[in-house]
């Protein structure tokens, strides 16, 4: 090789001075700090319009806060046990379901637990059933009503969530059984007129009571023009005179009185002893109890 050539062969550029002049021209490295450079993540960015940065939408109107007061039609016939919410819908549709007197067939329809509402024109209730017999103990109203003083309601205001109320009526210084329940049914075979269910009463007169008297009363009596009939009345074996068991199919102890009155006796003491073969066994004075399944059944079995 000649030195010519040699010399004209190192003389060629190797291309590390055009890298630095390169890095020159793209702004790396520059030290004029007016330069700007492009490199990657510093590339200028593009004005965007603010006013169509975010699409915009319309306001979604606020969801209607549902009533915790109120359920579905449907929901309210399905927790009364009588169907599913799907055959309560077409028993709506059809025109079987009233409230509050006036046929519904609205689908959704919404009503509050204390509505009317009546299935094949029987009334029925969405909340479970409850049944409790109390031992009243004097002083306490049977009323659910409110401003009354001392109530049976207070006694077994935590027997149960559900809204049980009394079937019939103890004088406030009457003692002995009151059955509560929301069964409608139930309550129906008590306060039947004709039929009701038999309850056995223990009475403590101011005197002894006279035998003629005591047929009387077994034979019907008739106050202030209404026929009053019991089922039986006896003296209590082992009791003086005074002493009465009775039987009788009224709700109530204000016809019991008025028996009494008529004939010029003062009742002592009345006590609730039974009903419908429900007893007083194992529930004290001013307790209540949650009856069986057996009991539920046998009540519910009366004609």
């Amino acid at each position: 090789m000649s030195r010519h050539q040699g010399s004209s062969g190192k003389g060629k550029s190797s291309g590390r001075g055009q890298s630095r002049s390169a890095s020159a021209a793209s702004g790396r490295g520059s030290e004029n700090p007016k330069s700007k450079s492009f490199a990657r993540g510093n590339a200028p960015m593009k004005k965007v319009n603010k006013e169509y940065s975010k699409p915009s939408f319309d306001k979604k109107t606020p969801a209607k806060k549902s009533n915790p007061d109120e359920i579905r039609l449907n929901k309210y016939i399905a927790n009364s046990g009588i169907c599913s919410r799907r055959d309560a819908d077409m028993h709506i549709a059809t025109g079987n379901v009233m409230v509050n007197g006036k046929i519904v067939t609205e689908m959704g329809y919404k009503v509050k637990l204390d509505d009317d509402v009546r299935f094949d024109g029987a009334r029925i209730n969405p909340e479970k059933k409850a049944y409790v017999l109390l031992n009243k103990p004097k002083g306490f109203a049977t009323t659910t009503s409110e401003g009354k003083g001392r109530t049976v309601m207070d006694l077994v205001a935590n027997a149960t969530t559900s809204r049980i109320k009394p079937i019939g009526r103890l004088g406030r210084n009457s003692l002995g059984l009151i059955l509560f329940t929301n069964d409608d049914v139930l309550a129906q075979k008590f306060t039947n007129s004709k039929k009701g269910v038999p309850r056995l009463f223990q009475i403590e007169l101011d005197k002894n009571l006279k035998f003629e008297d005591l047929k009387k009363i077994e034979e019907g009596l008739n106050i202030e023009g209404k026929f009053v009939g019991v089922e039986e009345i006896s003296f209590i074996e082992g009791q003086s005179k005074n002493m009465i068991g009775l039987k009788i199919r009224n709700t109530g102890s204000t016809i019991i009185r008025s028996i009494f009155d008529h004939l010029n006796y003062e009742i002592v003491k009345l006590d609730c002893v039974a009903i419908a073969g429900l007893t007083k066994k194992d529930i004290p004075r001013g307790h209540w109890k949650h009856l069986t399944e057996q009991e539920i059944n046998t009540l519910k079995m009366l004609p």
